[in-house]
């Protein structure tokens, strides 16, 4: 490589920082837009995101207002708030001077000719990025992106001065050269960074895609930004499109100067947190834990708001304790189901799989196994033949004319009696049978070839388990263990997977929780478990089960449970059907009034035209690290991540330090994606579903073309057209543990530290080694009392605009 190679190598890659990875629709990871600002405050983040992006990056004025006049705001905390910064005016006249023009959603709208750039970029992206929705596939895509454009280029009638391939440089280096010649070098990152930033979406997908080492679709179908960047260029040279906007010379905002929507902003958060401080219930100091008696079972639900309502009912519903970890329970794996075509990653994208783990028919089971495979054996054939019967132009037209008469009636079904669909295909399509055949496989098994390992080895089972029983702080285990995994079931919904298991990667949960349970009863890992102090009875089983998060069913995978709990298992089913019709008329209540809940969330499950299936995580606001002592009289209405910890069975921090840099960070990728989609969804966001036009299997545009959409639906943040349901807050974290280690795991971890110094969220600690005081994170690594927090950020300047 060339010192220029390297040079514009390097000046491509600071470029990209700035553009968030996109993911694609079937594994759809919540994550901040705007995570290539995180280095700076937010303030200043969001100014510099405007510039480049278009996108807002405060609630507008009316939001304010609405939370202002409804409550939301406590008046005494905002009073706090603006006399930190000497204003004293009136807070309804300073909303009225907000409402600007300034709060009209942004656009990222630019000439004529970067709007041509644009839509051709995006319709040969279109084409080459497609993952097997396109009947006809863009030819030569195995030569990568850039080789496979420059063959075909010259029958594109929108390029101009392009007849045949030699017209065109070789190589997207020569490329980048040849349109760069004219320009100093010292504009070249520059102009990468708005040509970058230009599409967004697409740039941040190219960046995901290639980023991922063993993703199949980059491996058959290679593409870097490099060549987009040179197909870019090409295609703005010969349109003579500018390479950079007038007004590229403005610098970034470097003013210290906070403005007057972040006031508003900071006393919305504080007093959201001044209320879940008042909610929740200070632990008793003392270890009475031996003198309780042993609960009927026990449950780790996935830290998910969701699963706080569901863990309220069922506890309210018998002698149940539960307990919330991260989704994935702690083991890094890549999950291939029985019959799939590919596997896919089944952890956080902050963690690298691990681990291969394979759904394998169990010995006893070939009956079921080869019922299953003649069922989708004839399903497969069927859908084939339809697919066939339907794109070949010899039939085409005589199989609508034929077929009309059933797709109708298809159709009337699934809007007409969508109970009735839920019914017919509720075991086929959500609960499919290869679960009561099939086991994963997570015995290590040297002999199979693939890029991870497959299954696990003696000692990583017991360092998971172990892990799993030190993060939640278990000294103590019940007849029945149940591992509960989550998922979302809904139909004709492109963002489906974003109601899924965040911690799996947009995933189902159940394989999860199935794999942790396998580990748990596995007679040899329980031995080496007692010889590290884990007291396991022996009449302790371990199970899987999966909670649907549109129903509220609980699907239990008990294959393995014996006989002698049978009863037990009896009850535990019986009771979860009492907790999902109380979990479903609270859930159905924040959306619709309905005479059966149960029902009415089944036939939102069934129903194609809904548009709203489920709230999913909307209205997130706040995680919670601690004993269960400490929410379980708390109704939090389903807004707060909750993981279990108990710090005085962690003295060396290790735990905690896990916590805060996995969990923690994923909360705030999935707050501040909900967040931004929120405040400005025509830039963030994905729009409304009604107009939205999924393409190539990996995303979705507004019409028929442009940019990939980046954030979350309309529907799944408003309660109407102007209303947001989400309350758009950056998240509180409230920490159970002494202060002293929160800040040694701050002090060994920079980037969670800059996160908290920049305001991109907020820590509360709750030290019991001080009588449980409240005590505020103020930057730096420093700490105040709880109500000395209404100052933000950390540092005071005169905001912008206060006079």
């Amino acid at each position: 490589m060339t010192r220029e190679d390297h040079y514009l190598a390097s000046s491509i890659e600071r470029a990209a920082e700035h553009v968030g990875a996109v993911w694609p629709l079937h594994s759809f990871v919540t994550a901040n837009p705007l995570s290539g600002f995180e280095d700076q405050p937010f303030h200043r983040a969001v100014a510099d995101a405007e510039r480049l992006f278009g996108g807002r990056g405060y609630p507008a004025t009316e939001v304010f207002r609405r939370a202002w006049e409804n409550g939301q705001i406590d008046p005494d905390v905002l009073a706090s708030v603006l006399d930190a910064y000497g204003i004293e005016r009136d807070p309804d006249a300073l909303l009225d001077d907000m409402a600007t023009d300034a709060d009209e959603p942004g656009t990222n709208d630019g000439d004529d000719a970067t709007a041509a750039v644009d839509r051709v970029l995006s319709k040969w992206l279109t084409a080459f990025l497609d993952q097997g929705q396109a009947k006809w596939s863009m030819p030569d895509r195995d030569d990568g992106f850039y080789a496979a454009w420059r063959e075909i280029a010259p029958h594109d009638s929108e390029i101009p001065d392009c007849d045949r391939p030699s017209d065109l440089p070789e190589t997207p280096i020569d490329a980048l050269e040849e349109v760069l010649s004219s320009r100093p070098q010292g504009e070249w990152e520059t102009i990468f960074e708005q040509q970058l930033a230009a599409l967004p979406g697409w740039t941040g997908f190219i960046k995901q895609r290639a980023s991922e080492d063993v993703d199949p679709w980059q491996s058959a179908h290679p593409i870097s930004l490099t060549e987009y960047l040179a197909v870019r260029l090409l295609v703005a040279e010969r349109l003579d499109a500018p390479l950079l906007p007038d007004d590229h010379a403005t610098e970034a905002d470097d003013s210290e100067e906070t403005p007057i929507p972040e006031l508003w902003l900071s006393a919305w958060e504080q007093s959201h947190r001044d209320r879940l401080l008042d909610a929740v219930t200070e632990p008793d100091p003392k270890d009475e834990r031996a003198d309780e008696t042993r609960p009927d079972a026990q449950f780790v639900f996935c830290i998910d708001t969701r699963s706080e309502i569901i863990r309220r009912h069922v506890e309210g519903v018998g002698d149940y304790e539960t307990d919330g970890y991260a989704g994935f329970f702690g083991v890094p794996m890549r999950h291939e189901a029985y019959g799939a075509d590919a596997a896919g990653d089944a952890c956080p994208p902050i963690v690298d799989a691990q681990h291969r783990i394979t759904d394998r028919p169990v010995a006893d089971a070939a009956d079921a196994r080869e019922r299953y495979d003649r069922r989708q054996g004839l399903l497969d054939a069927g859908r084939s033949v339809l697919k066939s019967l339907k794109s070949n132009a010899a039939t085409a037209f005589s199989f609508v004319e034929n077929a009309g008469p059933w797709y109708c009636a298809a159709l009337a079904a699934r809007t007409l009696l969508p109970g009735r669909v839920y019914d017919a295909l509720h075991d086929t399509d959500y609960a499919p049978d290869e679960r009561e055949f099939c086991e994963p496989s997570i015995d290590y098994n040297p002999d199979a070839v693939h890029a991870l390992r497959a299954g696990l080895s003696f000692e990583e089972k017991v360092a998971y388990a172990e892990s799993a029983f030190d993060l939640m702080g278990w000294d103590a285990f019940a007849r029945l263990v149940v591992f509960t995994g989550h998922a979302s079931q809904t139909t004709n919904n492109p963002f489906g997977s974003s109601l899924d298991c965040g911690a799996c990667a947009g995933n189902p949960g159940g394989p999860n929780a199935r794999v942790l349970a396998a580990i748990c009863n596995d007679a040899a890992v329980q031995d080496e478990l007692r010889e590290r102090g884990f007291d396991i009875p022996a009449d302790t089983v371990f199970l899987a089960a999966e909670h649907d998060t549109t129903t509220d069913d609980i699907t239990l995978f008990d294959d393995g449970v014996p006989e002698s709990h049978a009863d037990d298992l009896e009850q535990l089913r019986r009771d979860l059907a009492d907790a999902r019709e109380r979990a479903a008329a609270e859930r159905t209540d924040a959306m619709t009034d309905a005479d059966d809940p149960v029902r009415e969330t089944e036939r939102r499950a069934a129903d194609w035209a809904e548009t709203r299936p489920e709230w999913g995580l909307a209205g997130n606001a706040s995680f919670v690290v601690g004993p269960r002592e400490l929410t379980a009289d708390a109704d939090l209405d389903g807004r707060t991540f909750l993981h279990s910890y108990d710090w005085r069975t962690d003295p060396e921090g290790d735990a905690l330090e896990e916590i805060l840099t996995g969990p923690l960070v994923v909360t705030q990728w999935i707050n501040t994606q909900y967040y931004f989609s929120t405040v400005d969804n025509a830039v963030y966001g994905s729009g409304s579903k009604i107009t939205q036009n999924p393409v190539g299997n990996v995303g979705v545009f507004q019409g028929n073309g442009g940019d990939l959409m980046t954030g979350l639906p309309l529907q799944s943040l408003y309660a109407d057209a102007d209303q947001p349901y989400h309350q758009p807050l950056r998240l509180t974290a409230v920490v159970h543990a002494p202060v002293d280690r929160v800040t040694d795991v701050l002090r060994d971890h920079d980037d969670l530290a800059q996160l908290l110094d920049n305001g991109w969220l907020q820590l509360t600690v709750l030290d019991p080694e001080q009588d449980n005081a409240a005590l505020h994170y103020q930057g730096e690594l420093e700490w105040g009392a709880q109500d000395e927090a209404a100052v933000a950020p950390p540092r005071q300047t005169m905001p912008a605009d206060a006079d």
